[in-house]
C-alpha cells in the first residue's frame, strides 16, 4: 500500500529541486487496467520503431528489436519515476512523417544514422534554450488562446487524414476498433450504465485492450490480419545496436548536416509546442475535476526532461526516430478519463502513469508476445492516433467561445495541418491582429480599460 496522500496535495514521492522520484509500490499504487493494457500497447507500439530502425538504420530485425528495452528507459523510467512528470510521455507523432522524408533523402545506414543524429542534437538545443532562458514559460504564456485552439485543431485534422488514408489496407478492421474503444470511453448513455454496472465498467477500463482483442478477432475474420505465433524467449542485442549506431562508434555528422536537419528541428519544436498546449489542457481538466490532488506542471522543468531524455538516449544508445515528446496523447485522453471518474478509480494521476509502460519490460523478452503483436502494431497506432484526434478536436471547441474566435480557430487549424507549421503559424499570427485584436494604440482605445476621469478645474 503506497503512502496515502492528503487531500488537495501533490502526490508523495522524493522531492529535489524542480523534481520529484516516486518509487512504485511506495509512493504509488499498482493499477490492473493499467498495467495490463499498458504493457500490451507498448510494446506493441514499441515494434513500431524497430520497424522504422530496420528500414532507415539498415540494421536486422534481432538487433532492431533492442530499441523497444533502450526506449523504455527514457520513455517511462526517467521522465516518469525519476524526475515526476505527471504527463503520459510518448513521442512526437506528429512530425513522425517529416522525419520520415528527411531520412528518406539520405542512403540507409551510416548516412542515415549520422542526419538522425544532427536532427536530434539540433531539437535537444532548441529545448535547452527554452528550459535554460526560463522563455518556454513565458512563450507558452503570449501564445493567445485562440491559437492555441487552432494548433490543437490542427493536430485532430492530421490524426484523423492519417487514419482514413490507412483504411485502404484495413477498411473493415480499423473502423470496428474505432468504434468500439470510441464507444467504451465517450458514449453518454454507456457512460451511465457502466455506473450501475461492474461488468460494463470493468469493459470501459479496460477499453484500449477492448479495441486491441476485437482487431485479433476480426482482422483474421476478414483475411486482413494473419498470426504466426512462435514460442520461446528473445534477447535483444544491446551490444550489437549500440556499435551499429552510436554516434561513438559511427562518427560524427558534419556541420553541414547540422544546417540542414535546424530547420526542420525548428518545426517539430512547433509540434512539441502543440503537444505541451494539448497536455497541460488535458491536467488542467483534470484538476478542475479532482480537487484532492494538486498536479503540479513546470513547462521549464518539461523542456529540461526532453532535453535529458532526446540527448541521453542519442548518448547512450545512438538516436531514436521517432524522437522523444512529452505525451502519449491517446493514452493521456484515456487516463484523464479514467482520472475524472474518482478516487476509486485511479487514486493519483501517477497510478496510472507509474503503471501504464513497466509491464513493457518483461513482454519484450517473451517471442509469443512479440509474435502476437507484430500483426497489430498498425492498429495500436492507429487506436492512438483516432484518440489523438477525437481529444484535440473537443478540446479546442471547447476552448473558443465566440463566433469570430471559433472560425479562427478552425480556419488556421486548417492551413497548419494542410500547408505545415511554419506556414500555418505565420499566417495564423497574421489573421489573428487582423480579426481578433481588441485594440490597437493610437487608432482604438483598449476596451478593457477602466474609463478616465474627467478632469476638474478652472481654466
Amino acid at each position: 500500500m503506497a503512502i496515502k496522500r492528503k487531500d488537495g496535495e501533490p502526490q508523495p514521492g522524493l522531492r529535489w529541486g524542480m523534481f520529484t522520484t516516486r518509487i512504485p509500490g511506495i509512493h504509488v499504487n499498482l493499477s490492473l487496467p493499467e498495467i495490463i493494457q499498458g504493457g500490451l500497447l507498448t510494446t506493441a507500439t514499441g515494434g513500431v520503431v524497430a520497424a522504422l530502425t530496420m528500414n532507415f538504420f539498415n540494421v536486422p530485425f534481432d538487433v532492431a528489436w533492442s530499441i523497444v528495452l533502450i526506449q523504455l528507459f527514457w520513455l517511462w523510467f526517467v521522465p516518469v519515476v525519476l524526475l515526476g512528470e505527471p504527463y503520459a510521455p510518448g513521442w512526437i507523432t506528429a512530425a513522425l512523417p517529416l522525419v520520415i522524408v528527411f531520412l528518406s533523402g539520405f542512403e540507409p545506414g551510416v548516412p542515415a544514422i549520422h542526419a538522425m543524429i544532427a536532427l536530434t542534437m539540433c531539437l535537444s538545443a532548441i529545448f535547452l534554450f527554452f528550459a535554460v532562458t526560463g522563455l518556454g514559460s513565458a512563450f507558452f504564456k503570449w501564445i493567445p488562446v485562440e491559437l492555441r485552439a487552432a494548433i490543437i485543431f490542427a493536430g485532430a485534422i492530421a490524426a484523423f487524414t492519417s487514419e482514413f488514408d490507412r483504411l485502404e489496407t484495413m477498411p473493415i478492421t480499423l473502423p470496428v476498433v474505432w468504434g468500439v474503444v470510441i464507444f467504451l470511453m465517450f458514449s453518454i448513455w454507456f457512460g451511465y450504465a457502466k455506473q450501475k454496472n461492474k461488468a460494463f465498467s470493468f469493459m470501459a477500463s479496460m477499453a484500449l485492450l477492448v479495441g486491441f482483442l476485437v482487431a485479433a478477432v476480426v482482422g483474421p475474420l476478414t483475411g486482413e490480419l494473419s498470426f504466426a505465433i512462435r514460442w520461446g524467449l528473445h534477447i535483444p542485442q544491446l551490444g550489437e545496436y549500440v556499435t551499429s549506431v552510436s554516434p561513438f562508434f559511427v562518427g560524427w555528422p558534419s556541420w553541414d548536416l547540422y544546417v540542414q536537419a535546424f530547420p526542420l528541428a525548428v518545426m517539430i519544436y512547433i509540434f512539441v509546442f502543440g503537444d505541451l498546449v494539448l497536455a497541460t489542457t488535458l491536467l488542467d481538466d483534470a484538476n478542475s475535476a479532482r480537487p484532492d490532488e494538486k498536479i503540479e506542471m513546470d513547462n521549464t522543468r518539461s523542456h529540461i526532461i526532453l532535453a535529458l531524455r532526446n540527448i541521453g538516449q542519442l548518448l547512450s544508445a545512438g538516436p531514436f526516430i521517432a524522437m522523444h515528446g512529452p505525451v502519449w496523447t491517446g493514452v493521456q485522453v484515456f487516463m484523464v478519463e479514467r482520472y475524472k471518474a474518482g478516487r476509486k478509480n485511479l487514486d493519483s494521476i501517477f497510478t496510472a502513469t507509474v503503471n501504464w509502460y513497466w509491464p513493457a519490460f518483461l513482454l519484450i523478452f517473451l517471442v509469443p508476445v512479440v509474435t502476437f503483436m507484430q500483426p497489430l502494431l498498425p492498429v495500436a497506432l492507429s487506436i492512438t492516433l483516432i484518440l489523438t484526434g477525437f481529444a484535440c478536436a473537443y478540446i479546442s471547441i471547447s476552448m473558443v467561445k465566440t463566433p469570430a474566435s471559433q472560425g479562427y480557430a478552425f480556419f488556421v487549424g486548417m492551413l497548419i495541418a494542410k500547408f505545415g507549421p511554419a506556414w500555418g503559424l505565420g499566417l495564423g499570427v497574421l489573421l489573428y491582429f487582423m480579426l481578433l485584436i481588441r485594440y490597437v494604440p493610437g487608432i482604438m482605445e483598449n476596451p478593457d480599460a477602466p474609463p478616465k476621469k474627467a478632469e476638474s478645474g478652472v481654466e
